[in-house]
């Protein structure tokens, strides 16, 4: 049994390192309550955020519990996909409060690794949370469903421009 399990271990540790995404979707607001803009290229500034983005302006519920590793959010297509499939509640890109929209990358196994964001350079810090901001916002009942499938919390160790397009791979 034991060698069974390290088989498989080594199995899951070699699928996550031969994983590549893309940026799907590029997105930040000024301010909480704002509705989130989208856009082709944003710009990472180390050890802040995303220029421009409430985290960075101070303008988010959360701001005066400022943590390093919410610098930039992230967040699956395929968790889109599975609302819509699964509970048939849509949710656009840029609904879903989070920065980048990835695709073909798993961002729950992120938690305390490197990746690049086209030539930028992130760490998982932690797994999102979802809030009922977001059902504020959106007026979907969605909370229970995004448990687990809210996004990632990374912080930028370098700075410059992502874009939409961009790969994203393991570091």
């Amino acid at each position: 049994m034991c060698m069974l399990n390290e088989n498989l271990s080594a199995i899951m540790e070699e699928n996550m390192i031969n994983w590549s995404g893309l940026v799907k979707g590029l997105h930040l607001t000024p301010r909480s309550f704002l509705p989130m803009k989208s856009f082709k290229a944003l710009t990472l500034i180390p050890g802040v955020g995303v220029e421009g983005d409430r985290h960075t302006t101070g303008e988010a519920f959360h701001s005066d519990r400022p943590e390093e590793g919410r610098q930039i959010t992230l967040f699956e297509e395929e968790t889109i996909e599975a609302l819509m499939r699964d509970h048939k509640i849509v949710l656009k890109p840029n609904d879903h409060r989070r920065n980048v929209t990835t695709k073909g990358v798993p961002l729950n196994h992120l938690v305390g690794k490197k990746f690049r964001v086209g030539e930028v350079l992130l760490e998982g810090m932690r797994l999102s949370t979802p809030c009922r901001h977001i059902e504020q916002i959106t007026g979907l009942e969605l909370f229970n469903q995004l448990m687990n499938r809210s996004g990632l919390n990374a912080k930028i160790l370098n700075g410059g421009k992502i874009f939409i397009g961009d790969s994203i791979v393991p570091v």
